[in-house]
C-alpha cells in the first residue's frame, strides 16, 4: 500500500519504541534520512534508535552527535531508503525480513516489502519525503535536523549535480540553509576532502579500467586487496561509483566492489537515454533510471560477461 507523507506522519505520531533502519554500506541520504526524522521523534517524546548492518564513514558523525542509544522493548519497525530487503544486508535482513511494517523510498524500483509504503519515485531523496513528513508532525526544525536533510540531499544529487534535482530540490535544500544547516562544512566535508588512501585507491581502480562496445561501456574494479593495500574500505569510497561514467563518449558506467563474504556488488551508472534500474534488474538489484546496484554471487568474469552482454543489447 502506498501512502503520503501526511499518512506516514499520522501513523508514527500513534507509534513509540521505534526503530529506523537504513540499508547496507549506509550513504549521506539514508543516514540523513533515518536521523533528521529520529530527532523529530524524539522531540515529540518518543523512544527512536536506529540500526544499520554496516560501519559508517567518520565523516558522518555529526548526524548523530549528541545523540546516545536509548533503551527500549521496539514496537514498531520502518525503513528509510531502502527498495528491497535485500538492501538491508545480511545481519539485518535476517532479523527483519518481514517485520517491517512502514517504508519511506525514492527508489522507482521499490518493491513494496513493507506493509505500508510511502513511495516517491520523483523525488531527488528520500531526505525530500522525510522533510514533509516532519513538517506534517509538527516538529519545529533545528539545525541538526536541517544538517540531517540537507546531507541527505546533497549526497544523493551529487551537491545538486545530478538529472534527478529538480527545483523542489533546490527549495528544500534553500529551507534548511535558512533553518541552520551547516552547508559549507557538509559540502567540504562531503565532496572537497579525500584521505590519501582514497585517492591511490582511485588511482588503482584507473590503472584497471576496462572499456567495451566502442568505448561507450566502461568497467572498473575495485577488490578486497586493493582496499587492503590502500587502507581503504567499501563504506570510505561511495563516490567513486560515479567515475567510469564521467570518461566522455561513457554511455555506462560500472564500478564492480569485491564483498567480504567474496561476491560481488556492482553500481551502475548511465546517461540518458539508458536505465541503470532495467539493466541491474536483470540482475536482481534495481534503483534509479541513472544510478542503481546489484549484486551476483559467481566469478568475476563472468559477472563482467554477462554486463557486457545486458549493456550491448542495451546500446545497440
Amino acid at each position: 500500500m502506498n501512502i503520503t507523507p501526511k499518512q506516514v506522519a499520522e501513523i508514527l505520531a500513534q507509534k513509540d519504541n521505534i526503530t529506523i533502519l537504513t540499508h547496507f554500506h549506509p550513504d549521506g541520504d539514508t543516514l540523513g534520512s533515518a536521523l533528521a526524522l529520529l530527532r523529530a521523534l524524539r522531540k515529540m517524546g518518543k523512544k527512536v534508535n536506529f540500526l544499520n548492518n554496516d560501519p559508517v564513514h567518520p565523516k558522518y558523525a555529526y548526524l548523530w552527535e549528541g545523540l546516545k542509544k536509548q533503551s527500549f522493548k521496539e514496537e514498531f519497525v520502518m525503513a528509510v531508503d531502502i527498495a528491497t530487503e535485500e538492501l538491508l544486508g545480511d545481519e539485518l535482513k535476517q532479523q527483519y525480513a518481514g517485520k517491517i511494517e512502514l517504508a519511506i523510498d525514492h527508489h522507482p524500483s521499490n518493491d513494496f516489502f513493507a506493509k505500508k509504503t510511502c513511495l516517491e519515485g520523483d523525488s531527488a531523496a528520500a531526505a525530500e519525503i522525510v522533510y514533509y513528513v516532519i513538517k506534517y508532525l509538527g516538529v519545529e526544525f533545528d539545525e541538526k535536523m536541517a544538517s540531517c536533510i540537507y546531507t541527505g540531499i546533497s549526497t544523493d544529487t551529487g551537491c545538486f549535480r545530478f538529472r534527478n534535482t529538480t527545483a523542489r530540490t533546490f527549495y528544500i535544500a534553500g529551507v534548511m540553509k535558512d533553518l541552520g544547516a551547516d552547508t559549507e562544512s557538509i559540502n567540504e566535508v562531503m565532496f572537497e576532502t579525500k584521505t590519501r588512501g582514497e585517492l591511490e585507491l582511485e588511482r588503482k581502480m584507473l590503472e584497471n579500467m576496462e572499456y567495451y562496445v566502442h568505448n561507450r561501456l566502461a568497467i572498473a574494479v575495485i577488490t578486497r586487496e586493493m582496499y587492503r593495500q590502500t587502507g581503504t574500505s567499501e563504506d570510505e569510497c561511495e563516490y567513486i561509483s560515479s567515475i567510469p561514467r564521467q570518461v566522455e563518449g561513457v554511455a555506462v558506467g560500472i564500478t564492480i566492489k569485491e564483498r567480504k563474504n567474496g561476491t560481488w556488488k556492482a553500481s551502475v551508472r548511465t546517461k540518458p537515454p539508458i536505465d541503470a534500474a532495467k539493466i541491474c534488474k536483470q540482475f536482481g538489484g534495481g534503483g534509479h533510471v541513472n544510478a542503481a546496484g546489484c549484486r551476483f554471487e559467481g566469478t568475476l568474469a563472468q559477472f563482467k560477461e554477462k554486463f557486457v552482454a545486458v549493456v550491448t543489447q542495451e546500446l545497440s
